[in-house]
């Protein structure tokens, strides 16, 4: 025996038998009189629970540092960033109060952080420099039907000149010259020059095709009276000349509908060392729930979102390049539901589990299958179950990543359905023909599951709701590991806080897990009681933290190791080691978490010296910060190193 295994055992012996000798002495009525849930704090507090179980605990923060927190990510200094924004808060948004916190999960401490917009909804990705990319957000918040006091919707305007773009301002007015009705805009609008075209055999001049600008604009005055029902061209106000006959624009229902979240082009990188926002070049489309997933060669992908007047952006994708800070739209469109689960694959197309957060049509872009970005070739993938269920599902990539095995978990209906899917689904993208079969199966059908990849390669599935955002008093206090050899689920201790909406989990470098966030509709089963944001953070520690042996030690070695190349560590524990992981971070949102993935190394060890080497593919182990643990054949996971691979 191991002195570190000697001196965890002794101390686990010597409670146990003090537990075993007081309850001795306890006849049966001494637990009721206990009762059931002091008993049931009495047991889940015992070592062996926990060793079987784990053991969750709440982390609540000093009032003043408390946030609605939308967004989190682990930084590469061990630090975690909240993001919350307005954090669902139409009051916070009117007075332009956004918030972020960083906070230390290890020293304890929490820092406010100036933050520059509402980043609300926004997407976000761990960059190769050990920055987190953060894209979008809120512009506008939502204003149910019956809030709505004037009528309004998309104006397309259009521009005939083939030799100038027209740009108009905000407040522009436009004119129906069948209805009379007269609309403002909520912004400025570029209108690109029209496009000339001709014959491809024969060289004639065919005319030309309108330029298209897209803005939202609503009636002068407010009532039903001002609504339109059919399509008009709209006379474009303080115009002259050939610009008044060459610019105009065309409007089919603008009425007191509801009207959805406007999304911001704005970006920023933050900077983990300096914990500040660092404004970058903006993209080319506003978008509000988007995602953001890195490519092959570094850069990143930003997809979907609600554009700045509330609609899906149609297909329009772009591409932002770290080395200069700007965003170029990608050659060819493709539409998807908004916070679509995309990951990159080891031969560089981009898979789609299906999973999503919402918004979108729901017969477009919702088949998952295999993108090839660059010529824009999209291979489904049968096999699905539930297909029609996999909104607010969650998507993980399987331990370790180079088998390339997707989980797909829970969902629910389109919309505010109250269906819901107690599925999991699997799928190899190494097999000759892909097809999705079923894993093992939730106790009820989940919304919102939490899922987070642990270095021992069992993945923690927790939380989630019923019904959609918890309605009808149905979050779900479970939590299970799912074996990734045996494929199977075993349950282990139940949280204590309801997670659904808005919340997320990261694993931490101590091999613990936090989760953040959850926005209940209601706060009573019979939904009339109106929910409260949880503000409370918990902390899952693992089974293996509580067994026999202590945690292997792990320590020295380089700072950044190359693709192809090793590195050697100094541990004390070499001899016990069986397997060595590099994890990508999380940055977790709205049920998406596509960063994190747990790439298995190749390990020698001698003495107490263990050497790694990390794999040769870029589109494996993509250029960034990662955790280094190392396990035991116990199942027993150091404390990460932090390791760059440039």
């Amino acid at each position: 025996m191991t002195d570190r295994a000697g001196r965890r055992r002794a101390r686990r012996i010597a409670i146990g038998t003090a537990v075993v000798l007081a309850l001795a002495g306890m006849n049966g009525p001494w637990l009721y009189r206990f009762g059931s849930e002091k008993y049931h704090q009495y047991k889940i507090n015992q070592p062996e629970y926990k060793a079987a179980n784990g053991k969750w605990e709440i982390v609540e923060f000093p009032e003043e540092y408390r946030q609605n927190t939308i967004h989190a990510a682990l930084l590469r200094t061990g630090k975690v960033l909240l993001v919350a924004g307005s954090g669902n808060n139409q009051d916070n948004f009117d007075a332009k109060k956004y918030d972020t916190r960083i906070w230390d999960p290890v020293k304890g401490t929490i820092k406010k952080v100036p933050t520059p917009n509402d980043l609300f909804c926004t997407g976000h990705t761990q960059l190769a420099n050990g920055n987190l990319l953060i894209a979008g957000g809120t512009k506008r918040y939502e204003k149910l039907k019956g809030d709505v006091k004037k009528a309004g919707g998309l104006m397309l305007v259009q521009n005939e000149n083939p030799d100038k773009p027209v740009t108009l301002p905000a407040g522009t007015k436009f004119t129906g010259k069948e209805n009379g009705k007269t609309f403002v805009s909520k912004d400025p609008v570029l209108v690109p020059r029209a496009e000339k075209k001709f014959d491809p055999e024969t060289g004639e001049f065919l005319g030309n095709t309108p330029g298209v600008g897209r803005i939202y604009v609503e009636a002068q005055k407010e009532g039903a009276a001002y609504e339109t029902g059919t399509q008009d061209n709209y006379r474009v106000q303080g115009l002259t000349g050939d610009d008044a006959r060459n610019t105009y624009g065309i409007a089919e229902k603008l009425a007191l509908d509801k009207k959805d979240f406007q999304g911001i082009r704005d970006a920023y990188e933050f900077d983990p060392v300096a914990e500040k926002y660092i404004k970058v070049d903006p993209m080319k489309e506003a978008r509000w729930y988007p995602t953001l997933t890195t490519l092959s060669d570094g850069k990143i992908l930003s997809v979907s979102g609600l554009d700045d007047i509330g609609q899906l952006v149609p297909g329009k994708n772009e591409i932002y390049d770290p080395e200069t800070k700007e965003w170029e739209y990608t050659d060819k469109e493709r539409q998807f539901p908004t916070y679509p689960a995309l990951f990159l694959t080891q031969n560089g197309k981009v898979f789609y589990s299906g999973s999503n957060a919402g918004y979108g049509p729901d017969d477009v872009g919702r088949e998952p299958g295999v993108w090839d970005v660059e010529t824009n070739k999209f291979k489904k993938i049968p096999g699905l179950s539930d297909p029609d269920l996999m909104e607010t599902s969650g998507t993980v990539l399987l331990p370790p990543a180079q088998d390339e095995k997707y989980m797909v978990i829970g969902g629910g209906g389109v919309g505010e359905s109250p269906r819901s899917s107690e599925k999991t689904r699997i799928v190899d993208l190494k097999s000759d023909d892909p097809e999705f079969v079923d894993g093992p199966s939730l106790d009820k059908g989940t919304r919102y599951p939490q899922a987070s990849i642990l270095p021992n390669d069992d993945v923690l599935i927790s939380g989630g709701s019923e019904d959609y955002r918890g309605r009808s008093d149905s979050n779900i206090l479970e939590a299970r590991l799912y074996d990734t050899e045996k494929n199977e689920l075993r349950r282990v201790a139940d949280p204590l806080v309801g997670r659904n909406y808005h919340s997320g989990s990261i694993l931490l470098p101590d091999g613990r897990v936090m989760f953040f966030g959850s926005d209940s509709l209601f706060a009573d089963k019979a939904n009339t009681k109106p929910g409260e944001f949880e503000q409370r953070v918990e902390i899952y520690t693992p089974p293996y933290l509580y067994g026999d042996e202590e945690q292997p030690d792990l320590s020295g070695g380089p700072q950044t190791v190359k693709r192809g190349g090793s590195g050697t560590f100094t541990s004390q524990d070499a001899a016990s080691v069986k397997k060595v992981r590099l994890i990508r971070p999380s940055a977790s949102t709205h049920v998406t978490d596509v960063d994190q993935r747990s790439i298995a190394l190749d390990f020698t060890t001698d003495g107490d010296r263990i050497t790694v080497t990390v794999p040769k593919n870029k589109n494996l182990v993509q250029s960034g910060w990662y955790m280094l643990f190392v396990t035991d054949g116990d199942g027993t996971p150091s404390k990460a190193q932090w390791v760059q691979v440039p």
